[in-house]
């Protein structure tokens, strides 16, 4: 199940739990007589029992809509669990008019008062399946991403360890010193000067974070969020926040938060980059 996509495991749950749920229904419902005497066909017990659950098959995209709108948090619970406000009664009342026309006779408030505790509890349990579901995309979205920052970050350490030759000058107190790029952890937005972070000190450049990351090499720096711009190699850890950002704790403890925003262009990035290597082996081939 882990390897299948959440889509196809959810169709063919739905597929299964639709045609069981059909026949065991139809079995019961053909040991009981008629209100005209009639004894149903076992074609036309399974129709009438089919009818009635294939009319839940929409809700299940109306639930699975609302998780994706709302998120599978509270807010998400609060709304999937709304919509039984009108789908309860609806599927009622639906499932109340196919009874009449299988079986005729009854008082139709009467059926759909009788129907509505098991539409309850169908509603129930079709909104924690699409829980289970968002819970499951999530957490194999949430791999993936991780999955391309660990490529990320051991691209990075073997970048630094090549001979780049560039140096920063930077001011450190009084003094211009000079930083080998390799071995700056990250730079922070300061009004018109970037503050530079490297082994432990401080220093200022008069340089915009936009203009210092389109001179630096995209596969060691990448801007974590609107005032940071992060060393990849530098990166000791990276753990996975609730919202979906990233905490990034570098060598010397220091921690930056990765913006959903700026993940996904990193994201984005790194998927351009492999496009590239491998259409750069192809060619080389």
């Amino acid at each position: 199940m882990r390897a299948a996509p959440t889509t196809a495991w959810v169709a063919g749950l739905t597929a299964y739990s639709w045609l069981a749920t059909t026949i065991c229904a139809a079995w019961f419902a053909r040991r009981f007589a008629l209100a005209d005497g009639r004894v149903l066909s076992v074609e036309q017990s399974l129709a009438w029992q089919g009818a009635i659950y294939a009319a839940w098959l929409p809700v299940i995209g109306i639930v699975w809509l609302v998780l994706r709108r709302f998120g599978a948090g509270l807010r998400g619970v609060l709304a999937a669990f709304a919509t039984g406000l009108v789908i309860v009664p609806l599927e009622a009342l639906v499932a109340s008019l196919i009874d009449q026309t299988f079986a005729g006779g009854g008082d139709l408030a009467e059926r759909a008062l009788g129907r509505a505790p098991v539409c309850i509890l169908l509603h129930t349990a079709i909104v924690a399946v699409g829980l289970a579901a968002a819970h499951h995309r999530r957490a194999a979205e949430a791999s993936a991403r991780n999955t391309l920052l660990q490529a990320a970050l051991a691209e990075a350490r073997a970048t630094s360890v090549l001979d780049v030759a560039e140096r920063l000058m930077v001011m450190a107190g009084a003094r211009r010193v000079p930083v080998d790029i390799t071995a700056v952890e990250w730079f922070g937005a300061a009004d018109n000067y970037v503050v530079v972070h490297w082994d432990g000190r401080e220093g200022l450049m008069r340089a915009t974070l936009q203009s210092l990351e389109a001179r630096l090499d995209p596969r060691l720096f990448a801007r974590a969020h609107r005032s940071a711009l992060v060393n990849l190699s530098k990166v000791s850890q990276a753990q996975p926040l609730s919202d979906g950002s990233w905490r990034l704790t570098l060598a010397s403890g220091a921690e930056v938060v990765t913006s959903r925003t700026y993940r996904d262009a990193l994201l984005k990035r790194l998927g351009r980059q492999a496009s590239d290597s491998q259409a750069a082996s192809m060619s080389s081939e």
